[in-house]
């Protein structure tokens, strides 16, 4: 059977309730007639539209625009609380979740430990969902599950490759959603980062930008033209297994001298253990401590990751063209002793005409990394029709909300 889908008069209706559902969700507060002459609609699918976002209860009226004559205009705004997302980051050694409304803003916050490498790992992992999700009295709708994780998720197979869990070909949306009969989004974590800073944060209105973090490993989520990039196979992004040092380090890919040898974290500690400088069972946070003690070592090893960083993010400037570049992750704790070393060689390396593109550090939030996954599940409730499944399940658990019990319209 063919795996297209044809658009009938029905998915038109779709279309222009998601496009409508999405500027609101962006732009608004909006006026109706805003609306209609951005997306080139006419006043009546606008008014039918947003009437049946207002009787749903999903979308309300902000107040009155100013008037220049005759009756103002209502502006329309999304209720963040008429339903909910799910967010998960998976760490090697630890779970974070969240639940966030529809703005994105965080309502609830989890964490526990978590042992990838377990041969049951996949099983603990939907057993702890179960309870994390399970509603309470007066909960908004649950309109799906977000996952991020540290690897290559191909959506084309559905499969997830991720050396640092030691995960290979797993088909986790599905086995994931098979338990709990919910939508169920992946996608590589770096990703999820550069979604939602693209849907509601320091991206918003920026269409070309990079998100590079740094910690454990080192990643890249590349949006272009208002859109992440995922590359064939989902494989676009990892900046950390680039080239840094002729025969250096092996890395956990198997190659040598990869970015992630010089750069992460564990990187980090190894020198330091070499060094001398840390004992058993001290890591990166002993570290930390030094550096800020103003130990040389330290500071050296710092200053040189910062160097070989600095490098590597002008060569992404130089070839990507990015308006903006974003760098977050655990690793940014240290910032204090990169920064120097990173912008001397940033600036540096950077081709010329491209000099006046800024370098932005985020700080570290463990939460932001699982609000980023629940921002899979919001960005498909405001998806076009005919996208997949997923997404069109996702819209079905929208549309269902409870209607308002008082509208103003």
């Amino acid at each position: 059977m063919s795996s297209y889908r044809t658009a009938t008069s029905g998915h038109t209706r779709d279309l222009n309730r998601s496009a409508i559902f999405r500027l609101i969700v962006t732009t608004g507060p909006i006026a109706r007639t805003t609306i209609a002459k951005i997306l080139g609609l006419s006043p009546a699918t606008v008014t039918a539209v947003t009437r049946e976002l207002l009787d749903q209860g999903v979308v309300r009226v902000a107040e009155r625009a100013p008037s220049k004559g005759g009756r103002p205009a209502l502006l329309l705004e999304l209720v963040g609380g008429a339903a909910s997302a799910f967010g998960v980051k998976i760490a090697p050694d630890h779970l974070v979740g969240v639940r966030v409304n529809l703005e994105a803003e965080l309502v609830e916050r989890q964490e526990v430990a978590f042992d990838a490498t377990a041969p049951d790992a996949i099983e603990t992992l939907t057993s702890i969902l179960s309870g994390w999700i399970r509603p309470q009295p007066g909960d908004p709708p649950l309109l799906g599950v977000g996952l991020g994780v540290a690897g290559v998720f191909d959506a084309a197979t559905g499969t997830l490759d991720s050396p640092l869990l030691g995960w290979r070909d797993v088909k986790l949306a599905e086995i994931v959603q098979n338990q709990l009969r919910l939508p169920v989004f992946v996608d590589n974590d770096v990703n999820t980062l550069a979604v939602a800073e693209r849907l509601y944060g320091r991206g918003h209105d920026v269409e070309n930008f990079l998100t590079v973090t740094i910690g454990r490993g080192v990643g890249l989520g590349i949006v272009a033209g208002g859109d992440i990039y995922r590359g064939f196979g989902g494989g676009a992004g990892e900046f950390g297994h680039t080239s840094a040092v002729p025969d250096g380090d092996l890395c956990t890919c198997g190659k040598r001298g990869c970015l992630e040898t010089v750069v992460a974290d564990p990187a980090l500690v190894a020198d330091a253990r070499r060094r001398r400088l840390l004992k058993r069972g001290q890591g990166i946070e002993r570290l930390r401590e030094l550096a800020a003690d103003g130990e040389l070592q330290a500071r050296q090893i710092y200053h040189d990751a910062g160097v070989q960083l600095g490098r590597a993010v002008a060569d992404l400037v130089n070839v990507l063209g990015p308006e903006l570049v974003l760098v977050g992750g655990e690793g940014t704790q240290a910032w204090p002793f990169l920064s120097d070393a990173f912008q001397k060689a940033y600036d540096a390396n950077v081709f010329p005409p491209l000099g006046h593109v800024p370098v932005e550090v985020e700080p570290w939030d463990d939460a932001k990394w699982a609000i980023g996954a629940a921002t899979l599940v919001l960005r498909a409730s405001f998806g076009a029709p005919l996208d997949d499944d997923q997404s069109d399940f996702v819209r079905a658990r929208l549309e269902a909300v409870a209607p308002a019990a008082e509208v103003v319209a």
